[in-house]
C-alpha cells in the first residue's frame, strides 16, 4: 500500500473515533469521505433493522444491532463513533452524537434521545433492570423495562450512567461519572453517585461572557 494510501487509511480511523471531524471535512477529502460513509450505512441496513437519514456518521467499528420490532433509528446529522454499542429499540433525534464506547441498550421499553444531545465517551444507557429476590440466582431473575428519554440539548458526560425509567429533561447535564437513578429536571446540572442536582445551567455566565 503507498503512502497516500496508508494516510487515507489514518485518517477513516481518526473520523472513526473523533467523528465532529466528518462535519467541517475539506473538500478534497469530502469526496472519498462521503463513498466511504455511504458504504457502510448501506451495508448497516443489509443487515439490520436501521432507519439512517441523511448526512450521518457511523463509524464502521460501531456495533449496531437492530432486530426486527427492535428498530434504531438515526437522525439527521447523527455521528456514532468507534467501538459504541447500539440495541435497539433506539430512536436518535437530528444530529445527536455517540462518542467512542458508548452503550445504549433498549431493552423492551426502548430508547428516545432528543435532538442536538451529545453523550460522551464511555457513557452507559440501560433500558431493563434484573429483579432481585432472594429466592433465585440473579441469572434466572425476572427483566423489566420502562425505557428511558433524553430531552433535547442534553449532555451526558464521559463515564456516566443512567439506570432504567429515567428521563432527562431538555438542556440537562450530567457530570462525568455520575449515576442517574432518577428524573432530572429540564435545565438541571447533576453529578454524584446516584446523582443529585447541583446547579441550574440557566444560572451559568453566558457564553463569551468573563468570568
Amino acid at each position: 500500500m503507498d503512502l497516500d494510501a496508508l494516510r487515507r487509511e489514518q485518517h477513516k480511523l481518526r473520523l472513526s473515533w473523533m467523528p465532529w471531524l466528518y462535519f467541517s471535512l475539506k473538500p478534497r477529502h469530502r469526496e472519498w469521505a462521503d463513498a466511504w460513509q455511504r458504504e457502510v450505512q448501506e451495508r448497516l441496513r443489509e443487515l439490520e433493522t436501521v432507519e439512517i437519514a441523511e448526512g450521518c456518521f457511523i463509524a464502521p467499528e460501531a456495533r449496531i444491532f437492530a432486530e426486527p420490532g427492535r428498530a434504531v433509528v438515526i437522525g439527521p446529522g447523527c455521528s456514532i463513533a468507534a467501538d459504541a454499542f447500539v440495541h435497539g429499540p433506539v430512536v436518535l433525534g437530528p444530529r445527536v452524537s455517540l462518542n467512542a464506547r458508548v452503550s445504549l441498550d433498549g431493552g423492551a421499553g426502548g430508547i428516545r434521545i432528543g435532538e442536538g444531545t451529545r453523550i460522551a465517551t464511555g457513557a452507559a444507557l440501560y433500558a431493563f433492570d434484573h429483579g432481585l429476590a432472594p429466592d433465585r440466582p440473579v441469572r434466572d431473575q425476572p427483566v423489566t423495562s420502562q425505557g428511558i428519554t433524553l430531552g433535547a440539548d442534553v449532555w451526558i458526560g464521559a463515564n456516566a450512567g443512567v439506570t432504567d425509567g429515567v428521563t432527562v429533561g431538555d438542556h440537562a447535564v450530567v457530570a462525568m461519572g455520575a449515576v442517574v437513578t432518577r428524573d432530572v429536571p429540564a435545565w438541571a446540572v447533576v453529578g454524584g453517585v446516584p446523582a443529585r442536582v447541583l446547579g441550574d445551567r440557566r444560572q451559568r455566565h453566558r457564553s463569551g461572557a468573563p468570568g
